[in-house]
């Protein structure tokens, strides 16, 4: 039997009744025991096995509302099956061109089973032109609990978990319950979980691996106490994620950079002091991309104001290939910062201390159970600390492999290593990312990477925060150049676009020592970005040739 489904039984038997998630906030909040989760999931367990669900079987899930998916995915879980949490559409998304995408993933992941929930049950039309079979949550609530537990083994898949990139071309990562079980358990460990006293608070989207993994399986597994709102709630009003910490007195919670600096800058402008009380936090995990420094200072000065404890942010490495998390800092040591020769890690590949230069943060070390070694990009060799090169992982928590549109893809060496695309280096055994390979802007055997570009270019004003984007040109050839694309309010707006675009370039200068060809300013939306808010630079690259040429 999977160690994970047994964890998730022994809560629901032994805790189930002392904690659970409240939802409806901010609006209509409403209390659910983890125990009333798990009976809602044993008869939709029970109507998905009488509906011809068999173990293996893969299922999708499209729904919003996080008390609608808890006992949905877990009902699939208990009846065997995996779980696909499908990219929902948004308003401006084209119907046909999205059911055309699902119908890919679903073909890709072997689904034939969508799970329905509001409000995106009003689809149902829209997958029946395709031919594809769907059941609406409302309808397995009444069915017959289930007997008994559908048993798995631990290496089959529990969650099938989609990557940030093109739908076009979608991937899918194969957690384990075996892979599942031992993240999760780590991560409990290693951020000292109080199941009796956390309480977590998220808007986090449960498309995403740290929403669903991190803010709804762990503490459905464990029995923790979880307060969960959904993306639009955040949006409509990013001070609702201050207000649910205020009022539930929460202690963890997470984000990537964009919503920090989003946070901060809204506290910022709160006159108030005694509005919010933040004092409660203890962890507020910052991962999902780069650490951005500035964003992070500007956060912990503002929450300062109401009580926050700066030592409470997080900055943490993870992905959805070692199910999420890879490495925590020690706990309550806040932002630390590695400062090193920018020529030395430009050009001779070495993290070397330095008064003033590059800085970085420090993720902690691996998670018990997770391996990690940097490698040489040229040749494969092993790096000694504080040398730059590939971030490699192995332990029982890495994904054996994808499923891709042209079959099962293993992400694995003979050895058992992850090759994560990252790179980095160790400080006395901790980690420290600087940027992706296939981002990184080569010019004249220098090693730029383009989260210095994008944060030099963010500090100039009318730039939206976290909305500025290195677009890498001609790479791998001689030519090798880049760009720089930014939004603004102002953009379209001659006198502004133009000091905006002076201002970019001198920024990025000072800061790189080198010149973007050309800058591009942009309205508010243009940038493509993933389902959880990370610019994605090969695609603007891709989408916004025509326009870098038009202004280079």
């Amino acid at each position: 039997m999977s160690r994970f489904v047994d964890l998730m039984l022994e809560t629901a038997r032994t805790r189930g009744g002392h904690r659970g998630i409240t939802t409806g906030e901010p609006a209509q909040p409403v209390r659910t025991t983890w125990g009333q989760v798990h009976e809602r999931a044993l008869r939709m367990a029970g109507a998905l096995v009488a509906a011809g669900l068999r173990r293996g079987s893969a299922v999708a899930v499209l729904a919003a509302e996080p008390i609608t998916i808890a006992p949905a995915v877990q009902a699939v879980w208990l009846a065997g099956g995996s779980v696909t949490m499908l990219h929902q559409p948004t308003p401006r998304t084209d119907l046909g061109e999205w059911a055309e995408d699902t119908v890919k993933v679903l073909a890709m992941i072997g689904s034939e089973l969508v799970l329905l929930g509001a409000p995106f049950d009003q689809l149902a039309p829209v997958l029946d032109e395709r031919g594809i079979r769907h059941l609406a949550l409302t309808d397995l609530a009444d069915g017959e609990p289930l007997a008994e537990v559908v048993e798995v083994g631990e290496d089959q898949p529990a969650l099938l978990q989609l990557t940030s990139g093109s739908t076009a071309e979608p991937k899918a990562v194969r957690i384990q319950h075996g892979n599942l079980y031992a993240n999760l358990t780590s991560m409990a460990a290693a951020s000292a979980l109080d199941t009796e006293n956390d309480i977590m608070v998220s808007w986090l989207p449960l498309f995403h691996d740290m929403g669903m993994v991190g803010f709804l399986t762990v503490p459905m597994a464990v029995g923790m106490e979880l307060v969960k709102v959904t993306p639009v709630e955040f949006l409509r009003g990013p001070l609702v994620w201050a207000e649910l910490i205020s009022r539930h007195r929460g202690t963890i919670t997470a984000a990537p950079n964009f919503a920090y600096a989003l946070l901060g800058r809204r506290l910022s402008q709160e006159d108030d002091a005694g509005k919010y009380d933040l004092s409660s936090l203890r962890l507020a995990l910052n991962g999902a991309e780069p650490i951005d420094e500035k964003a992070v200072e500007a956060f912990q000065t503002a929450g300062a104001r109401f009580g926050m404890r700066p030592e409470c942010v997080f900055p943490a490495y993870g992905m959805a290939e070692t199910t999420l998390a890879v490495s925590f800092p020690p706990l309550l040591s806040g932002l630390r910062l590695d400062v090193v020769d920018a020529d030395e890690l430009e050009s001779g590949q070495r993290a070397v201390p330095a008064a003033e230069g590059r800085s970085f943060a420090l993720l902690g070390k691996p998670l018990a159970g997770i391996e990690a070694r940097i490698v040489s990009q040229s040749d494969g060799s092993t790096r000694g600390e504080r040398e730059v090169g590939e971030i490699q992982l192995r332990g029982e928590a890495v994904t054996p492999g994808y499923l891709t549109v042209d079959g099962p893809v293993s992400t694995l060496d003979p050895e058992g290593w992850l090759a994560t695309g990252d790179i980095g280096y160790t400080v006395d055994g901790e980690l420290v990312i600087c940027g992706r390979a296939k981002d990184v802007i080569i010019l004249a055997g220098r090693n730029i990477y383009p989260t210095d570009i994008e944060r030099a270019a963010a500090t100039v004003p009318g730039v939206r925060a976290g909305n500025a984007v290195a677009v890498r040109l001609a790479a791998g050839t001689r030519r090798e150049r880049f760009a720089v694309v930014v939004e603004s309010k102002h953009a379209g707006e001659d006198d502004q676009d133009k000091r905006i675009r002076k201002d970019v370039a001198a920024r990025v200068f000072e800061a790189v020592n080198a010149r973007p060809s050309s800058v591009v300013v942009l309205p508010p939306g243009t940038l493509p970005k993933t389902p959880s808010g990370k610019l994605r630079r090969a695609a603007a690259g891709e989408q916004l040739a025509a326009r870098i040429r038009e202004n280079a």
